[in-house]
């Protein structure tokens, strides 16, 4: 097993395909853990793991394993399976002498899952979780900048974290670039609130061109579990201004998925919104139209109605019949 797997990781991820660091990373994680799972139902030093004992019963166990005692959900359980699946994809032309036990593998299906509507933000939440950040402090200046650019610019968790300051450009046509998934590098417009708030910060924030915009007090850029706990809590605080938060999950993706619902209410089109997010297909945005009530209000609006009337309300006596 140790062969193919170097050579998976080696060869294939990162020479072949160059994946990118979040790729290899989700692929490593899988692979530790199903190792260690291995491991431990054969009784057999992961070094020592020969591609036979990985089977479909024992895949299968670990994929029970997944959502049983680690409580991940089907989502997470159906993308730890695929990275499976891409190593044993590798593995039938590297280890043709496996091919049955790899294509058992191979045959495991996914497991069918419920697509939960999308959390967003109205702007009513959206101002009350900005004026959260206690702004006369270093640190509030920080969170305040960090969640309104993710919310105007709709940037994923990873792309946050990683932008530096080279990567805002100021003065007129304001904006930032990022390099983001897939490998696309994209460009979008600043707004003059956001870019006061990040000059603001950035004064506040000295460092060189190469520096991470946004920081720790040591001066390391922050993580995205970092980036995760300080929208938590503001959310937490925005709700005494705002009840309705209390009813949301808000994290770093929600304000992604804010700031493309309010381009859908501004009458934006569907595939600009795409190429603003960075989506690879622009299908992907399709699922803002339906988690968005008001645009489907509007639709309602324009139907004619039918021409009927509920009937006469009931005797009460024969209801009890």
């Amino acid at each position: 097993m140790a062969p193919i797997l170097q050579g998976f990781f080696t060869d294939k991820l990162i020479r072949q395909r160059r994946a990118g660091p979040n790729t290899i990373a989700a692929y490593r994680d899988t692979w530790r853990l199903l190792l260690q799972f291995a491991s431990r139902a054969t009784v057999t030093a992961p070094s020592g793991l020969d591609l036979t004992q990985l089977d479909a019963m024992l895949v299968t166990a670990f994929l029970d394993h997944l959502e049983t005692e680690r409580a991940n959900s089907t989502a997470t359980r159906n993308a730890r399976l695929a990275a499976i699946r891409s190593l044993f994809h590798y593995a039938a032309l590297h280890a043709p002498e496996h091919a049955e036990d790899i294509a058992r593998v191979l045959a495991i299906p996914p497991k069918r899952c419920d697509r939960p509507v999308i959390c967003f933000l109205t702007a009513e939440e959206i101002d009350a979780l900005l004026a959260a950040p206690d702004r006369a402090t270093r640190l509030g200046l920080r969170d305040h900048a960090l969640l309104l650019l993710a919310y105007q610019t709709g940037l994923r968790v990873s792309e946050l974290t990683r932008l530096t300051r080279n990567d805002i450009h100021f003065g007129p046509g304001a904006h930032l670039r990022c390099h983001g998934k897939g490998r696309k590098d994209r460009a979008t417009p600043l707004t003059r609130q956001t870019v006061a708030a990040l000059q603001i910060w950035l004064a506040e924030h000295q460092g060189g061109p190469d520096d991470a915009v946004f920081s720790t007090r040591e001066g390391r850029p922050l993580s995205p579990d970092a980036v995760a706990k300080l929208v938590t809590k503001h959310a937490t605080s925005a709700k005494a201004r705002c009840p309705s938060l209390a009813a949301k999950n808000v994290t770093p993706h929600t304000l992604r998925h804010s700031c493309s619902t309010a381009l859908l209410h501004a009458g934006v089109d569907t595939s600009v919104i795409a190429l603003w997010l960075g989506h690879e297909d622009p299908a992907s945005t399709q699922a803002y139209l339906h988690a968005d009530m008001t645009i489907k209000e509007k639709a309602l609006a324009r139907i004619r109605l039918p021409n009927t009337r509920p009937g006469p309300p009931l005797n009460p006596w024969r209801l009890q019949w």
